[in-house]
């Protein structure tokens, strides 16, 4: 059992690893979006020495991997929220379907403000068999979803 998790640890790593060096639009890469006029991106802006950025709105999906395990899928997510503070932060991430329906939905409990970016890895969950790709979007405790998103698609 325990060769199991190592294996699926390192499946993580390598998938996470691929996800990052992989190109925009490469068939099993992620596809990152930018954010619309009305959600700028939180990575974009320029550093405020330390301070607060009030621009700065909604953390951005900087990259996403999907993994099937035998209990559904398994994703990794690396989001950026540069304004992180005890006070405000980037608190969770959802992965939906192309139609806009939601499939998981987490939650991080604490500011990642000495880990930018960050990686966090959950699950499992479902994707039904008819879903071919899986958008995720982070979201800001204050402001709620926004930012660049990733989109993946479903391994089998």
């Amino acid at each position: 059992m325990r060769h199991r998790a190592v294996l699926a640890a390192a499946l993580l790593s390598v998938c996470a690893l691929l996800t990052a060096c992989a190109g925009q639009g490469e068939p099993g890469g992620p596809e990152t979006r930018a954010p619309t006029a009305e959600q700028p991106a939180a990575g974009t802006a320029e550093s405020t020495g330390g301070e607060v950025d009030p621009d700065l709105e909604f953390p951005d999906v900087l990259a996403a991997g999907l993994m099937a395990d035998g209990d559904g899928h398994r994703i990794e997510v690396t989001v950026s929220s540069p304004y992180d503070t005890p006070e405000r932060y980037a608190d969770g991430f959802r992965v939906l379907t192309p139609d806009g329906e939601v499939l998981a939905e987490f939650e991080f409990t604490h500011d990642h403000a000495d880990e930018q970016p960050f990686t966090r890895s959950r699950g499992p969950f479902e994707i039904p068999a008819d879903v071919t790709e899986v958008e995720v979007e982070a979201r800001d405790s204050e402001n709620g979803y926004g930012g660049g998103t990733a989109v993946v698609t479903v391994p089998r």
